[in-house]
């Protein structure tokens, strides 16, 4: 192959991994995310940046596992698991779908309030106009490349906004830098949360199926795909941190957001004013839009496989995103029981996908390639899984609770 042929093709494979990277990402930082993180940073101040810290070690420790596996074996995590226990891929894309979906009516939901907060559009309009831009962008005849290309610049987006935002809040950083290894309090609800929240559902999956898409797949390319999950999971890390200072600031310079129907938007003007409340309604809506794509792509790619005809794809991936938005629009929101569900799914789709995933690496080399397994990396992911089951059991008792009471 020449270098003139070859180098549209490295070109390609270099932007649908950056895409992969951002997809995982940004699929994590929701409109849940933002209020998560204000939350618990009104709630402990700079001690939650003990929480930050160890949710990210642990994200590193699930996600470097889940690519790696997924990542040199070159299959989706569905057709792994119904390798390994058949009949047991169909369950995880059951319980992703249905998470998936529900969840993703909260993300369309999110869109509207993001353009109202920054356009002061009708909510419902709101999140029909972004329904339909991500149904575009799966549309078009470029759709992998449009996708990459948009999660990667509006994931930028969230974390120059953001940025801003914290600098002009004026965060005790040096506090919060004590308080990340020595920290005054410890929640482990709000560890266990952010865990949920940025590898749990669907998210696992994001980036290991789009790198899959990518072509980065095989022993050979174990190296890379190792580093790319990390990267993935820092960009995560890094808006997180944003956010959080930015909040500190405000909550530090004595503003009360417990009485804010919108802790998250009250921050944001509190830290700037008018511009800062415009800014909170751009970063809503570039979290919400794209969880809305990075939802119905991972939700998809476990109905399909890599052989699916790209017209099937494009239709199903269009119909999941059309579901959304009408139970939206008719319902005004995701119905409570079907979160309090969808909830539940979630906090099982880990445990069971991870485990899967952590027994193919540890006694099915066969599905590897015959690639040796690293013995550290399968022990962070011992360590990993372990937390794992708590997040799920958490999850799924809390939700549980709230169904039957």
């Amino acid at each position: 192959m020449s270098d003139d042929t070859a180098r549209p093709t490295r070109t390609a494979t270099r932007t649908a991994l950056y895409g992969a990277m951002f997809l995982m990402a940004t699929s994590a930082i929701g409109p849940g995310f933002i209020t998560q993180t204000t939350t618990f940073t009104a709630q402990l101040g700079a001690a939650f940046a003990f929480a930050i810290l160890v949710s990210i070690l642990v994200d590193i420790a699930i996600q470097m596992n889940v690519w790696r596996v997924v990542g040199v074996s070159g299959m989706r995590a569905h057709e792994l698991a119904n390798r390994v226990a058949p009949g047991a891929g169909w369950l995880l894309t059951a319980l992703v779908v249905v998470g998936g979906l529900v969840f993703n009516i909260g993300n369309v939901a999110g869109a509207g309030l993001g353009l109202n907060a920054m356009l002061g559009l009708d909510p419902a309009i709101g999140g029909a106009l972004s329904a339909l831009l991500a149904i575009g962008i799966f549309t078009i005849r470029w759709a992998g490349m449009a996708l990459d290309r948009v999660v990667v610049l509006l994931g930028l987006l969230m974390i120059g906004l953001t940025a801003y935002v914290a600098v002009v809040s004026g965060p005790p950083v040096g506090d919060a830098l004590r308080q990340t290894v020595l920290p005054d309090e410890i929640s482990w609800l709000a560890i266990t949360t952010l865990i949920g929240g940025t590898v749990g559902g669907y998210i696992t999956y994001a980036g290991a199926h789009r790198m899959l898409d990518s072509g980065l797949s095989g022993p050979e390319n174990a190296g890379r795909v190792a580093v790319s999950s990390v990267q993935g999971i820092l960009i995560t890390g890094v808006m997180r941190v944003l956010l959080f200072l930015a909040v500190l600031g405000v909550v530090t310079a004595g503003v009360d957001l417990s009485t804010s129907d919108n802790p998250a938007a009250a921050a944001f003007a509190a830290a700037a004013g008018e511009v800062g409340l415009r800014l909170f309604g751009v970063i809503l809506w570039a979290a919400a839009i794209t969880s809305v794509i990075g939802a119905a792509y991972t939700s998809v790619s476990f109905l399909t496989s890599r052989d699916t005809p790209e017209r099937t794809t494009r239709l199903l991936t269009v119909g999941f995103i059309v579901i959304s938005a009408a139970v939206f629009l008719i319902a005004g929101a995701a119905p409570v029981t079907l979160l309090v569900f969808a909830g539940a799914f979630n906090g099982l789709i880990l445990p069971i996908g991870f485990t899967i995933l952590l027994w193919v690496a540890w006694r099915r080399r066969d599905l590897l390639g015959g690639y040796r397994y690293p013995r550290w990396l399968l022990g962070a992911g011992l360590l990993g899984w372990l937390v794992t089951l708590f997040v799920g059991y958490q999850f799924v008792a809390e939700n549980i609770g709230k169904l039957f009471s």
